[in-house]
């Protein structure tokens, strides 16, 4: 009966449990087509489909705008991206939603003027992003309308990066006052790849800038403002031309490459390379005290002349050691005096030379309060402390019976050893040192090789490094593929504060050649031409550099990797790039970048020829070291090539 009941009962379960798992399974096979990569990301930006009034009116006297597009939008930060030009007085009112963009200008219209509506990349569709670029409604409160555009690139003096959001404007006025007194004529923004188009422009000759309007009036007006400038006049033009578009099956497919006739406007490769001036207003910026024995003063620019400092609570006479930076915009004071040092506030008496309202340098005169953020009370404390962690350790060292010293020992100074178990033979060791030195006796700084087995002296130069008090470069004959030993002995170095360094002893070896590469590169043209090479690592970061005049550059002991490179014309000699003025007419120095990237293999001599103006500046610069990179619509191309690739399909990007 039990197993006639059991078997009963199993079936009542399974008739039940057999589409409960058939529920499951669905529900599990659901589930996993529910998993799919999510399609084709959409590339498509919105469309314009409505204006009103109608894009390019004439005769018109509405302020009033609306613009509709087929599918939702977003309109990003338009008090920034938006630019109307002629420029306006009062901001107009731009406002993006649903499917419209709705427009009130605040000025009054002018008469028989062409507006624009550059909308640069502000517009995007709501889902994925896809920006409209370079979209411009354009009307006239006159007759006829102007049809002109010029376009082009903005690319950092620098660096060659483009640069994104920078106005570029006209000027009809051909003066060289007219960037500093008038705003620009007509006006354009560009986007993340530095392109712009200006557009609405009548027929005439026109000077053209660009400019990062800090304070949007359209001028020059601060000398932190990026600017860009060319002596070119600039006279529109266009011509009836034939460009090649594609049609598209479907995403993937095309179906045809159409020649399609086009008004081509001129000149369309204009390239402006913006550069901050250097900022020669002098004034002091602060002066700070973050240690007991030490303060800084920061000016916003040199001065051959030192400031004068007279104590006004304490004398100055042989207080400090000065010590400054290359620009001298920086100085720091070390006090030497402990008595001093327990002062937690300086009072001085600072004399400078400052600019004055009219751009002229005059003797300033200040009077300063420095106080120490670690007070006397603060370092007693830790000074306590110290003493009793040791008193603790003679305490225990007593009653072991074990020997320890009767005083508490003095702070040891620790230098930071600038040495590799590994070298390169054009690298030389250094030592830094955190306070600058009253004692450094190089008799006591010992360098060893080991030739064979045996270990005999070798030359070496120990010298304070130009432009510091706090470090030591160690200069020697470093041969490749041979072993040294730097050998220091006790109290080779002491501090101001009396600080004595304990002895140091590193052993490293220099690499045979065969690790290396050579990189032997020809520029062409650059004969008789000071120019400043870089080799650059994937970050743009500088690896080596040389400067040549005879238009061959060479980099020895190059370590195997991935490298670019960049050269500036040093136009004064001076082995750095230097920025533009525009009151000078001065452009920055001229900046190229070698186009390809550079493989560097051990045992290989690479021998490079480079031809500067190969490709135009906006092409020169490896998009691998590229920081501003393409907007969204490139982003999301990318992710469909993805796509294709997994799927094992091919794709072909719309253009």
């Amino acid at each position: 009966m039990t197993d006639e009941r059991e078997r009963k009962g199993f079936g009542a379960k399974a008739r039940w449990l057999v589409p409960l798992c058939a529920l499951v399974c669905l529900l599990f096979s659901c589930a996993k087509m529910g998993q799919p990569d999510g399609g084709w990301y959409d590339e498509t930006p919105p469309k314009v489909i409505a204006e009103q009034p109608a894009n390019n009116s004439t005769g018109m006297t509405s302020r009033k705008i609306t613009i509709s597009f087929d599918e939702f939008i977003k309109l990003d930060n338009p008090q920034e991206k938006v630019v109307v030009c002629p420029p306006q007085l009062e901001m107009p009112e731009i406002k993006g939603a649903g499917k419209q963009i709705k427009i009130e200008l605040k000025d009054s219209l002018r008469p028989n003027t062409t507006y624009t509506i550059d909308f640069s990349d502000a517009i995007s569709d709501n889902n994925e992003g896809n920006p409209l670029g370079n979209y411009t409604y354009t009307f006239s409160t006159g007759n006829t309308i102007d049809t002109l555009e010029v376009s082009g690139y903005v690319l950092e003096a620098q660096n060659l990066e483009p640069i994104k959001g920078m106005l570029v404007g006209l000027y009809s006025n051909l003066s060289d006052s007219a960037f500093r007194k008038e705003p620009m004529l007509r006006v354009s923004r560009t986007d993340s790849r530095g392109h712009f188009v200006i557009r609405g422009i009548a027929p005439g000759d026109y000077r053209i800038y660009a400019l990062e309007d800090a304070d949007g009036d359209f001028k020059f007006t601060q000398k932190s403002e990026k600017l860009a400038f060319s002596r070119e006049i600039i006279t529109p033009w266009s011509k009836p031309d034939v460009r090649q578009d594609t049609l598209w099956v479907d995403s993937l497919h095309i179906k045809d490459i159409a020649r399609v006739n086009y008004t081509h406007f001129m000149p369309d490769n204009i390239v402006l390379r913006a550069f901050k001036e250097e900022n020669t207003d002098r004034f002091l910026i602060k002066a700070e005290r973050k240690e007991a024995h030490r303060f800084s003063l920061s000016f916003s620019y040199g001065s051959e002349q030192l400031p004068l400092l007279r104590g006004l609570n304490f004398d100055e006479r042989d207080a400090f050691i000065i010590e400054t930076n290359s620009r001298q915009d920086s100085l720091t004071y070390w006090i030497k005096d402990s008595a001093l040092i327990n002062k937690d506030t300086l009072r001085v008496e600072l004399r400078y030379m400052a600019t004055d309202s009219l751009g002229a340098l005059r003797q300033n005169t200040d009077t300063l309060e420095i106080l120490s953020r670690d007070t006397y009370e603060k370092r007693m404390r830790r000074e306590q402390k110290r003493y009793d962690e040791w008193k603790k350790k003679q305490e225990r060292a007593e009653k072991r019976g074990e020997p320890f010293r009767t005083e508490m020992p003095r702070e040891t100074l620790m230098p930071v050893y600038n040495v590799s178990s590994l070298s390169d033979p054009d690298r030389n060791p250094s030592i830094e040192f955190d306070v600058p030195l009253s004692v450094a006796d190089t008799s006591k700084v010992h360098l060893y090789s080991k030739i064979d087995t045996l270990w005999y002296r070798a030359p070496l130069v120990v010298h304070k490094r130009e432009g510091t008090e706090r470090v030591i470069d160690i200069l020697g004959e470093w041969r490749p593929g041979i072993e040294y030993s730097l050998e220091i002995d006790s109290a080779a170095f002491m501090d101001i504060y009396g600080r004595v360094a304990p002895s140091f002893k590193q052993g490293f070896k220099v690499r045979s050649n065969d690790e290396y590469s050579t990189v032997i590169v020809n520029i062409a043209g650059m004969k008789d031409t000071t120019v400043v090479v870089q080799l650059l690592d994937r970050s743009d970061n500088v690896n080596k550099e040389v400067s040549t005049d005879n238009g061959t550059a060479e980099f020895f002991y190059v370590n195997p990797g991935t490298y670019y490179m960049r050269m500036f014309i040093d136009t004064n000699r001076n082995g750095v790039w230097d920025t533009g003025n525009y009151a000078g007419d001065r452009q920055a120095e001229t900046v190229y970048y070698y186009p390809e990237k550079v493989e560097c293999k051990a045992k290989w001599d690479l021998p490079l020829s480079w031809q500067p103006d190969a490709k135009p500046s906006e092409m020169q610069k490896p998009s691998e070291i590229v920081k501003q990179k393409p907007d969204k619509d490139k982003r999301i191309k990318n992710r469909n090539m993805e796509r294709a690739r997994r799927l094992g399909i091919e794709y072909i990007p719309k253009l």
